[in-house]
């Protein structure tokens, strides 16, 4: 059996939470591989587990009836899957998927829910997790309506270099088209602009970041609200250092 210590896991949210409520949370942890597109939430279907995740990248995709998706939030390190169920909802619409391959630590919902219904600290702890979510998601909509390609661009290189280690983005230009919701011709042709700027470099299921300043430059004011209020309310940056 796996013994778990606060200072020597990975994942912000576990690490930022008081002793008293990892302990609570610790006798059903359990540390698994999470591989590219395991499924962390499925639409309509209750979690049987909330994974923290302490490397690789998930992407929180909605979709519609007529099958149309799009991507409306990043999760790493920063965060945990399954924020639903504190808000007493058991299943939701969309679905949540490993992007980056990685690993991290589940927790059974129930022992979860659990913990957070028994314990004052615990649940405002996590329910202002939740409102960072709920901000990413709506600057999310706020950059797909009012920004550029190039700046829409530039945010999502941002959020995913905020949540991997190094410099390197495992990610091919169509997995991009669909999460940004353009045709792949489209992200080929941006991806050629940022690396004229110098921003990046772009190989075949690989980009990798040379100037964060020019990133941030070019994104604008499309990045950088909800990034702000996470370190406000939680304590510690998205980014990972």
């Amino acid at each position: 059996m796996t013994t778990f210590e606060q200072s020597r896991t990975y994942n912000t949210l576990l690490r930022t939470v008081s002793p008293h409520i990892f302990a609570r949370l610790a006798d059903g942890m359990e540390r698994v591989d999470l591989p590219l597109k395991f499924v962390l939430v499925e639409d309509g279907v209750a979690p049987d587990h909330i994974h923290f995740l302490e490397s690789g990248l998930g992407s929180v995709v909605a979709t519609s009836s007529d099958e149309e998706a799009i991507e409306v939030g990043h999760l790493g390190r920063e965060g945990a899957s399954g924020m639903h169920v504190m808000l007493a909802v058991p299943t939701t619409p969309g679905r949540t998927f490993m992007q980056v391959a990685g690993s991290g630590i589940r927790v059974p919902t129930n022992e979860f829910t659990e913990a957070v219904v028994s314990d004052r600290e615990a649940r405002e702890f996590f329910l202002r997790y939740v409102h960072t979510t709920v901000l990413q998601l709506a600057h999310s909509a706020l950059a797909n309506a009012r920004y550029s390609m190039q700046e829409r661009l530039a945010r999502w290189l941002l959020m995913c270099h905020d949540r991997l280690d190094g410099d390197n983005l495992t990610v091919t230009h169509e997995f991009l088209s669909l999460m940004l919701g353009v045709r792949r011709s489209g992200v080929t042709d941006h991806l050629h602009i940022l690396e004229g700027r110098h921003a990046i470099r772009s190989t075949r299921g690989n980009i990798r970041i040379l100037d964060r300043e020019m990133l941030l430059d070019i994104a604008g004011g499309c990045y950088g609200v909800p990034e702000r209020e996470y370190e406000k309310v939680l304590g510690l940056p998205t980014r990972v250092k």
